[in-house]
């Protein structure tokens, strides 16, 4: 890549780093992604390299459908917090769609470093699942408030173009 003076380097990390999600080395690993392309950016950077950490939403892997198809304790974390908004979920070539997308942007270098939500890249490239469906807009507030039980019916009366702003995110996940 340095040779040709352009490349594309991807890591598929996870919104999973905002809160513990699964288990232990989960975060841990998704977060050191994350890290991981904000520090490797910056020397190939003035190589025409960029280098990016995808952050895809729920995702419909096999592992998460045969969860999802056996019927749940109801204790069980996945199938509590994931049933209702599985089947929005992102299909796993979606992720694929999102790099194939990033590596033909001309402008891909503003972007080097960054942790790029599939939502995110929705909005920017007008992108669709691959049978059609939009991307589910984990950032939405009517996506968020769809999960606060006693604000869930707020939800429904929100357009779905109002986003939460990252630095509340990032303001709210602090651990400083």
């Amino acid at each position: 890549m340095v040779p040709a003076g352009r490349g594309l380097i991807v890591v598929i990390s996870s919104p999973g780093v905002l809160q513990h999600l699964f288990n232990d080395p989960y975060g841990v690993g998704k977060a050191a992604c994350d890290r991981l392309a904000a520090d490797c950016a910056q020397e190939p950077r003035h190589h025409g390299v960029s280098y990016v950490s995808l952050w895809p939403g729920l995702v419909q892997t096999e592992l998460l459908k045969d969860r999802m198809a056996k019927e749940g304790r109801p204790e069980d974390f996945l199938f509590t917090q994931f049933r209702p908004v599985f089947s929005s979920a992102e299909n796993t070539e979606m992720s694929g769609k999102c790099v194939v997308t990033l590596a033909t942007d001309p402008n891909i270098p503003s972007l080097s470093g960054k942790v790029l939500p599939s939502c995110d890249l929705d909005r920017r490239y007008g992108l669709q699942d691959v049978d059609g469906r939009p991307i589910q807009d984990y950032f939405s507030l009517s996506s968020i408030l769809s999960h606060v039980s006693r604000l869930g019916w707020l939800a429904s009366y929100l357009p779905s173009f109002l986003c939460m702003p990252k630095w509340i995110i990032t303001l709210y996940t602090s651990r400083f």
